[in-house]
């Protein structure tokens, strides 16, 4: 008789413990050559069997059933079938003869009716082993759900933790993640230039393969990071760490709705185009790169405009000059930022109130979420209407937890944006020093807006709330000469412009 050798290793985690093709092959050669059976071919698959439809199986069968074999070599009965259309198939073909033998190193099978049936309760075990593994997993990825895990695979940003089945930050790559998002929240860079920034730093996904476009695109997309989650259509408040808050997020899908209605042919990039405008016509100032140098000018849209091109070094000079002139000195700093922390201190007396009236309200959005599960099962509701209040209530959730994480960190809101001012004046010699154009960029909007370019200088206008810093400060460098004791020059600077728009311990300081 001629037999067929058929080897198969599922992919599905279910059959990780079934022996490996190789182990198989092994034992049904060694097999073969101790019965002395003649091997035709062997067929090996690596495909689940729980469903049918295997493309190499099916070509054995049909092989079989145009007289080319007669039997069938394999490791065990679930090898060859693990879902009743396969089972009840190779059954009906032994029976009509088509199959004239099965042979099994672990399993006896004789082609009379009790082997038949011996058979068919093999195949029914197989059957009801998926079908209880599958149960099994579908309950675990339940009790997930209930408990906010993320029942799959870790994002990238995260990594699966064995011990508890739940997802943990990947430290290494969760500080990426958030700059991915503030690149993008800011509207001036595209998924490719995002990419172009953030690969080069190390970000790669699984297999260290760099990440693509559309890998961005989903990672921005993903309510995950901010510690909402989808599943099957279904939203869930998970329990891990988030990532970024969901005010970020949801920049970031502003901006990318907006970027879908108005997609623009990818442009040269000019780091300081953007930044300023004419100080005659107002008109934009736009660049050109001529014989090998970049120039910066006014448009002159529908204007007569008189100002000159300036090259890109010239204003590259002037950027670092108004930075160095806006240096703080350490001294300084510290005096503000102690300034900063008492003022701190003295709001979590006062945050009392507002953060039980949050609490308060948190709480009842858990009920309103626990009565929307009774109208459901109590088929009050569609199963459409279930999940989209059930995500508005997650959402409103949320960011009442956010509002209620910024109470409990003493008004986050008020003194951080002031702290981390204060400090980068502190640091504007780093800015210099790196010698990179757009990170001076970066940070000279931080201190300002609203710049002009006139008579190829680049100004503050009048009304803007730190041109009174630039117009006092004496010296190049706020760290040189007698910056120990600047107090009538924090008092001029301060005095008109900052006390209006300053945190209120800066005003009392200055």
């Amino acid at each position: 008789m001629r037999y067929f050798i058929y080897a198969r290793k599922s992919t599905d985690d279910e059959d990780r413990q079934v022996l490996s093709i190789e182990a198989q092959l092994k034992e049904l050669r060694e097999y073969a050559q101790r019965e002395n059976i003649l091997v035709l071919k062997e067929i090996i698959e690596a495909k689940t069997a729980k469903k049918p439809g295997r493309p190499l199986f099916n070509d054995m069968i049909l092989a079989i059933e145009r007289g080319l074999a007669d039997g069938i070599l394999a490791w065990h009965p679930d090898r060859l079938a693990r879902n009743s259309v396969d089972g009840g198939r190779i059954i009906y073909l032994v029976d009509q003869k088509v199959i004239q033998d099965l042979r099994f190193p672990t399993l006896r099978f004789d082609n009379n009716a009790q082997g038949k049936f011996m058979l068919s309760i093999v195949f029914g075990q197989s059957k009801y082993y998926i079908d209880a593994l599958s149960e099994n997993i579908r309950r675990g990825i339940r009790l997930k759900l209930s408990k906010g895990i993320w029942p799959q695979w870790a994002p990238i940003g995260y990594l699966n933790d064995r011990k508890t089945r739940t997802i943990i930050i990947d430290e290494g790559k969760a500080p990426f993640i958030k700059r991915v998002f503030e690149l993008y929240s800011s509207g001036e860079y595209s998924l490719e230039e995002v990419r172009n920034k953030i690969n080069p730093l190390g970000m790669a996904g699984r297999k260290d393969k760099p990440l693509s476009i559309s890998q961005y695109q989903t990672m921005l997309k993903n309510p995950l990071y901010y510690g909402v989650f989808r599943y099957k259509g279904e939203v869930y408040e998970g329990t891990h760490q988030p990532i970024i808050t969901k005010k970020l997020f949801d920049r970031c899908q502003e901006v990318m709705r907006m970027r879908g209605k108005h997609k623009e042919p990818q442009k040269e990039r000019f780091i300081l185009r953007g930044l300023m405008r004419c100080g005659e016509c107002g008109r934009s100032i736009t660049a050109e790169v001529q014989k090998g140098h970049t120039y910066y000018h006014c448009t002159k849209r529908l204007v007569r405009c008189s100002q000159k091109y300036i090259r890109e070094e010239e204003l590259a000079a002037q950027v670092r000059a108004i930075i160095q002139k806006v240096s703080l000195s350490d001294d300084w700093t510290e005096k503000i930022l102690n300034e900063l922390a008492k003022d701190k201190n003295e709001a979590v007396q006062s945050s009392g109130l507002p953060q039980q009236n949050l609490d308060a309200k948190i709480k009842a959005i858990d009920d309103k979420i626990s009565k929307l599960i009774d109208m459901y099962l109590a088929e009050s509701l569609t199963l459409e209407e279930y999940q989209a209040k059930k995500e508005s209530f997650i959402n409103e959730k949320k960011k009442l937890q956010e509002s209620a994480k910024d109470f409990a960190a003493v008004g986050s809101n008020r003194f951080e944006p002031a702290k981390e001012f204060v400090t980068s004046l502190n640091r504007a010699r780093c800015a210099i020093e790196e010698g990179n154009l757009e990170s001076q960029k970066e940070f000279l909007k931080k201190i300002g807006s609203n710049f002009i370019l006139k008579e190829r200088r680049l100004n503050f206008p009048t009304e803007g709330t730190f041109r009174p810093l630039f117009e006092a400060a004496p010296y190049p460098n706020w760290r040189r000469g007698r910056d120990s004791n600047p107090g009538s020059l924090a008092t001029h600077v301060f005095s008109r412009h900052a006390r209006s728009t300053t945190p209120a311990p800066l005003q009392k300081l200055l």
